[in-house]
């Protein structure tokens, strides 16, 4: 079992039988990156989600935030899905195989499949809107001075963050990669321009002009 401290910058993580359950899983599934990533997530939205006196339940931003990049692990890679897909659906299931009632599993499902789409979560569930903010908050700074640093220092020295910038990015590529279709339309399109060499992007315009309507 885990031993990490219960709280980080004043934020307690959840102490529940599901949330423990979660946080195992996880660590089986996944590598110390994504771990460390996933439970900042959590702590960063959880703080946006105070500065934004917003009331949210912290066990369903936990399962949702430790989830979040599930997909992105080698045994997803042919789905032939969205990352986040794989991801929500692995969390669907956890929580129905013990009894979450059903509104609950349909935010974490939903705070998951939307992580990486910009624009929208914000204006859902708290739960849904807070697990982006994590994200966002982690990935790119966003909000960055919303913080303040003795609660970005706690956070950090709880979750260190060595090379991420490097080391998210190769894990974006790695987790996709395999299925670059899934890009369409969204921003992990931008990784693999990046970092495959011969990648093409989708392209709308010319998905709308080379349809088969004669018109």
């Amino acid at each position: 079992m885990t031993t990490d401290p219960p709280s980080a910058a004043g934020v307690h993580v959840p102490d529940t039988a599901l949330a423990k359950e979660a946080t195992e899983l996880v660590r089986d599934m996944t590598d110390e990156l994504v771990y460390h990533h996933s439970r900042r997530v959590f702590l960063f939205g959880a703080l946006q989600g105070r500065r934004r006196d917003l009331s949210f339940d912290p066990e369903l931003l936990y399962i949702g935030a430790m989830f979040h990049d599930l997909g992105l692990g080698e045994g997803f890679r042919s789905s032939g899905r969205r990352f986040e897909v794989d991801g929500a659906d692995e969390a669907r299931r956890f929580l129905q195989s013990r009894g979450v009632p059903e509104d609950s599993v349909r935010r974490v499902w939903t705070a998951i499949a939307l992580h990486t789409t910009p624009g929208i979560p914000a204006f859902m569930e708290p739960e849904v809107a807070l697990v982006t903010a994590g994200v966002e908050y982690d990935v790119l700074g966003i909000g960055y001075e919303d913080v303040p640093d003795a609660d970005r220092a706690a956070i950090v020295a709880l979750h260190p963050r060595p090379d991420f910038k490097r080391r998210i990015l190769a894990a974006f590529n790695e987790g996709i990669r395999p299925k670059p279709e899934t890009t369409f339309g969204n921003i992990k399109a931008d990784v693999l321009q990046h970092y495959v060499p011969g990648f093409e992007r989708g392209d709308f315009v010319r998905a709308v002009l080379e349809s088969p309507w004669p018109e």
